[in-house]
């Protein structure tokens, strides 16, 4: 019976305490279904994963997050997310050594033309850097290769703390979550979607990166927050904010997600104080960081709204989760504690 038990757990309401204001990319009707046919025809996937990449929409997601970038761009940026998804369901079934592997591939086929390991991953990603070199500026084609590469070093930590159960403290764990969310790359397309090339010492700016530290844990706590159900249901919870406060702060589960709503507000307040900070660059430079700026809160919000509109974390009940914030939630894992791998 302990299997069939729920609970409720009440959602913070992150959209109340966001004051940033979404969009959405006209182009998402036609590019989304030209995005998704690419993946499928890859044959990347394995059918029960294939029908959980057509639930997910990462095109939508790409529609709110980018709103601003041009059909071309926006195509890219899907394929992007989508690639990634490609990534990571491969890379949750390996061991850490089978993850590097992987990574290689992804790496190797994203920066030498030549590198051809015949699998369907190395071809998707030769066709998407093709497309995406088309634009990419060297500067932001650099931070985006740079951060690709951490991110398949920090999903390969990932599996190794999940074949020996570990949960990381929370310092530890935000500093993990940061890379091996993917958020780093999807924020480095931000320059190529906008179609700007910033200065690496302007995006180092102390205001600057505390805007997009900011930022970036939003998406990775917001994301934690609300994949939590279905990760619990599958005794997939160790790379989770919600385990990590539970673990090692004491928390209860209401707790813990109350815990995130009153760390949404301070790093509200920390994005915004750096926001009134900024110095003035110049007319260019200074155009350039009002559009990079917007694009951050355009990805953060566009995450909020696209967690409720995607079927990925709630589906049906996605509208009523949204309205009631209230979500029901199997325990047998929680209670038994007998699984914590991602």
């Amino acid at each position: 019976m302990d299997s069939q038990r729920t609970t409720l757990l009440t959602l913070p309401d992150l959209h109340a305490i966001t004051p940033f204001v979404g969009s959405f990319n006209p182009h998402y009707a036609k590019v989304a279904l030209e995005s998704s046919a690419w993946v499928d025809d890859s044959r990347a996937l394995s059918d029960k994963k294939r029908a959980f990449f057509f639930q997910t929409g990462h095109e939508l997601l790409c529609a709110h997050a980018y709103p601003y970038a041009d059909e071309e761009r926006y195509r890219v940026t899907c394929d992007f997310i989508n690639l990634l998804f490609v990534f990571d369901e491969t890379s949750d079934d390996q061991t850490g050594e089978g993850v590097s592997r992987t990574g290689s591939v992804f790496y190797n086929a994203l920066t030498k033309p030549e590198y051809d390991d015949g699998t369907p991953l190395c071809k998707s990603t030769k066709e998407f850097r093709q497309r995406l070199l088309k634009h990419c500026r060297p500067l932001t084609y650099q931070r985006f290769i740079d951060s690709c590469q951490a991110y398949v070093e920090a999903v390969a930590v990932e599996a190794e703390l999940r074949a020996r159960g570990e949960v990381l403290d929370l310092e530890a764990y935000q500093t993990l979550r940061r890379v091996n969310s993917g958020v780093p790359p999807a924020f480095a397309l931000i320059g190529y979607a906008l179609g700007i090339d910033l200065p690496d010492d302007i995006l180092e700016y102390p205001a600057m990166m505390a805007m997009y530290s900011a930022s970036a844990d939003m998406v990775c706590w917001s994301n934690d927050l609300y994949s939590y159900n279905i990760e619990q249901a599958m005794g997939h919870t160790g790379n989770n904010i919600i385990t990590v406060l539970m673990t090692h702060k004491g928390l209860g589960l209401q707790e813990a997600a109350n815990y995130i709503g009153e760390h949404w507000k301070t790093l509200i307040k920390t994005y915004l104080d750096a926001k009134k900070s900024l110095p003035n660059w110049g007319v260019k430079i200074d155009h350039e960081v009002v559009q990079y700026t917007m694009a951050l809160e355009s990805w953060v919000i566009g995450n909020l709204n696209w967690s409720f509109e995607s079927l990925r974390y709630f589906g049906s009940t996605r509208h009523e989760v949204r309205r009631t914030l209230v979500v029901r939630l199997h325990l047998r894992q929680i209670e038994e504690g007998d699984e914590t791998d991602v």
